[in-house]
C-alpha cells in the first residue's frame, strides 16, 4: 500500500491553519479574556498547531516508511497530538507550571500513548485472502 500524495492533506492543512490562525488573531485582538473565549482560544490553538504540523508529519511518514506505510488516519491523529501538546503547554503556562521536566514528561507521555495505539493497530490479525481460481 503506497502512501497517498499530499493533495488530500493540503486542503485540510490550509483550512485548519486559516480557521485556527485567523480565529486566534480575531480572538486575541477583539475580545476580553472571559471564560468562553479562553476555551475557544485552546480549541483554535489545537486547530492551528494541527494544521501547521500536518505537512511535517506527512513528510516524516513519507521519508521514513516502515514495512507498511502509515494510513491517513495515523497521519491526522499524530498531527492532532502536536496540537494537543501545544495547547496543553499553553494552558500550563497560564499557571506558570511549565518547566523542562513538564515539557519532556508531557512529550514522553504522548509518545507512549501513540506508541501503544500503533502497537494495537499492528496486532490486529487479519486472515489471509485466498483467490479461488
Amino acid at each position: 500500500m503506497e502512501t497517498p500524495g499530499f493533495k488530500p492533506y493540503l486542503l485540510s492543512s490550509l483550512a485548519l491553519v486559516a480557521v485556527g490562525g485567523g480565529g486566534l488573531y480575531i480572538l486575541i485582538t477583539q475580545t476580553l479574556p472571559l471564560v468562553w473565549y479562553r476555551w475557544s482560544f485552546f480549541v483554535l490553538l489545537i486547530m492551528a498547531f494541527a494544521g501547521i504540523f500536518l505537512p511535517v508529519v506527512y513528510f516524516f511518514h513519507r521519508r521514513f516508511t516502515g514495512e507498511k506505510p502509515a494510513e491517513p488516519n495515523v497521519i491526522i491523529r499524530q498531527s492532532l497530538w502536536f496540537g494537543v501538546y501545544g495547547a496543553t503547554l499553553a494552558w500550563l503556562q497560564l499557571g506558570r507550571l511549565v518547566t523542562v521536566y513538564v515539557i519532556l514528561g508531557l512529550a514522553g507521555g504522548l509518545l507512549a500513548i501513540e506508541y501503544f495505539i500503533r502497537l494495537r493497530e499492528k496486532s490486529h490479525w487479519k486472515p489471509p485472502v485466498h483467490e479461488d481460481e
